[in-house]
């Protein structure tokens, strides 16, 4: 290929240059501010490869793009490692003894011991480092903190077998891991971010794909002109502190740095918060704060303008860059913030939207606060703030909105949005996915299905809960009680009475046959056909003697029945009609779906 084509270059480096790259800050490490996921026997295994000569992959570094600064001159970009990231990382940590984050953000060192005499690796324990046959900890030797020749001449006394030539031999050969060759590819800086993705599946033989927020949080954390490291902690802490409020005590402890930025006030009422509903992790907020501040959806423009990419002139200016920063720290600031962050999520449980077991699309989540965000900018009502997002985040579950090509349809949507506004795109959305076509035929089709987590099914359970519902015979237990405390979906024509009447799994585990029911309930009902276990519900109204539910009136039955869309002649139910019974449900749950819909 001419070298007027080629965007990269592939070379073989010694491991002593590439460290050293790391240390003098050459080369970015975005991961090493982030857990270090890699089990310590990798660790192991990737030193003993180096000392065996064996081949540990490649390094891809990606360029920053030379950048025109606002004087006139020229700024050099770093390189970003894309790929390598844990295997530097473990570098680093066995052979130049730095420290790394575990899993919870606590600072760890990593020790490889090794010994010489059996040329065996392994993690340091208690017991290997009572043990004097075994060097404790490789990394003083290979990085030259030790004197060999003291150090071997003490080795020797504590095992006396041991021969000095032999052992200054292995040491040799330990220390020689600095000298072993490491591919590294070096992708261009003007190569747009599809060919990068595209190179690195390619190459990448265990086909882990970085998405398009990956390498924008890259060129984040590479950012030490506008305080990029300490952005992207914020973003990542943000997201940990929902998941493990009790994180905010280690931020406090082990990164007094990152508590004396403004960042770490806007986040600390995270450590009082349980809800779980909306956990963003770090792909889910970048995406939400690029689209509502830059009203676009896909992440690759992101990743340009965090470049200083002119979309116009093709060119790399440092002031695009800057205001790039400006303006996502200020999206950022508005995405934690407490207020808004507790509104949305009051707002989307105000739906019936009460567990994220109902959630089945993390995208639909992720544009209902990008439009909440962004109407909250633009001054609209409470009221009409919260209509707008009830009513575009149950469509967009409804018609699997972000499901297939996400960006594109979100790039779509924020557009038409911002040149419409909300109530017009609504409507025209509506009148072309929401038809009479949609709601009496394709819903339909929709509710045939077997499984659970089936979107529609959700929809369905959301009206539900808007509606305070009760449980299918409770008399006082709703289905919100039964969802938030964990309840259970069980089979109105119970599953074991349709197998033995040879129905199969796909056909008794229709949605159309599941509902919301307490366990005790169900025990009660066990085995039975329909018809004889109400007819035991009817006998209790008469006698008031309770054993299947708490119901004693037949007007609290039959509302019971139709919360539940259960068609009345469920009362004379077997088998024979438990295909009709499949149908007419279906048909009532598509109405009260589209009922709730236009109620939002």
């Amino acid at each position: 290929m001419s070298s007027q084509f080629q965007k990269y270059s592939v070379n073989q480096y010694p491991l002593e240059i590439i460290l050293s790259w790391v240390k003098s800050g050459e080369i970015a490490i975005p991961e090493i501010q982030r857990p270090f996921v890699w089990d310590t026997t990798k660790v192991r295994n990737l030193i003993d490869s180096l000392y065996k000569g064996f081949p540990v992959g490649y390094l891809i570094t990606w360029k920053n793009p030379t950048v025109k600064l606002k004087d006139g001159k020229l700024a050099e970009g770093k390189k970003i490692l894309i790929d390598g990231q844990q295997r530097v990382t473990a570098l680093t940590a066995a052979i130049l003894g730095e420290q790394i984050i575990n899993k919870d953000y606590v600072k760890k060192t990593i020790k490889i011991a090794f010994h010489p005499l059996k040329d065996e690796f392994e993690v340091l324990n208690p017991a290997i480092e009572k043990d004097v046959s075994w060097i404790s900890d490789i990394s003083p030797i290979i990085s030259g903190r030790y004197n060999i020749y003291r150090f071997i001449k003490e080795y020797c006394q504590k095992n006396p077998n041991t021969s000095e030539e032999k052992l200054s031999e292995i040491i040799e050969k330990l220390k020689g891991i600095m000298n072993r060759q490491i591919g590294v590819i070096e992708l261009s800086g003007d190569l747009d971010i599809d060919t990068v993705t595209e190179i690195f599946i390619r190459i990448n033989r265990e086909g882990v794909i970085l998405s398009q927020a990956d390498f924008a949080m890259s060129r984040i954390a590479a950012n030490e002109t506008y305080d990029g490291s300490n952005f992207r902690k914020a973003i990542d802490y943000f997201c940990h502190l929902s998941i493990h409020p009790e994180f905010y005590n280690q931020i406090d402890e082990v990164d007094k740095d990152f508590k004396n930025t403004e960042y770490f006030s806007k986040i600390s009422w995270l450590k009082n918060e349980n809800d779980d509903l909306y956990d963003p992790d770090y792909k889910d907020l970048i995406r939400v704060i690029f689209t509502t501040e830059f009203k676009r959806g896909k992440l690759a423009d992101l990743v340009s303008l965090l470049s200083g990419r002119n979309f116009e002139t093709k060119t790399f200016e440092e002031n695009i860059i800057e205001d790039t920063f400006h303006r996502l720290k200020k999206s950022y600031f508005s995405f934690v913030n407490e207020t808004n962050f507790k509104r949305f999520v009051m707002i989307i449980k105000s739906a019936g939207f009460i567990d994220k077991s109902m959630i089945k699309s993390q995208n639909v989540l992720n544009f209902a606060y990008s439009l909440y965000l962004l109407l909250k900018s633009l001054n609209y009502s409470s009221e009409k703030i919260e209509k707008y997002v009830r009513r575009w985040f149950v469509l967009s579950i409804l018609t699997e909105r972000y499901s297939g090509s996400p960006e594109s349809k979100i790039d779509r949507d924020i557009r038409l949005i911002t040149q419409k506004g909300i109530e017009k795109h609504l409507e025209e959305t509506e009148k072309a996915e929401l038809s009479d076509g949609f709601w009496n035929s394709a819903l339909m089709q929709h509710l045939e299905s077997s499984l659970a987590n089936n979107p529609y099914f959700s929809v369905f359970l959301a009206a539900q809960v808007k509606n305070r519902n009760k449980g299918f015979l409770s008399k006082e237990i709703t289905v919100a009680d039964l969802i938030s405390h964990r309840g259970d979906i069980h089979h109105i024509f119970p599953k074991d009475y349709l197998k033995k009447n040879g129905v199969n799994k796909n056909d008794y585990n229709q949605i159309a046959n599941y509902v919301y029911m307490q366990s005790e309930i169900n025990i009660k009902i066990g085995n039975k056909a329909p018809k004889d276990y109400l007819k035991i519900v009817l006998n209790q109204l008469k006698n008031n003697q309770m054993e299947i539910g708490a119901i004693t009136d037949q007007k609290s039955l039959i509302e019971n029945l139709k919360e539940n869309c259960i068609p009345e002649m469920i009362f004379n139910a077997d088998f024979y009609q438990y295909n009709n019974f499949l149908e007419e449900r279906r048909k009532l749950m598509a109405k009260k779906i589209k009922e709730y819909y236009f109620s939002l």
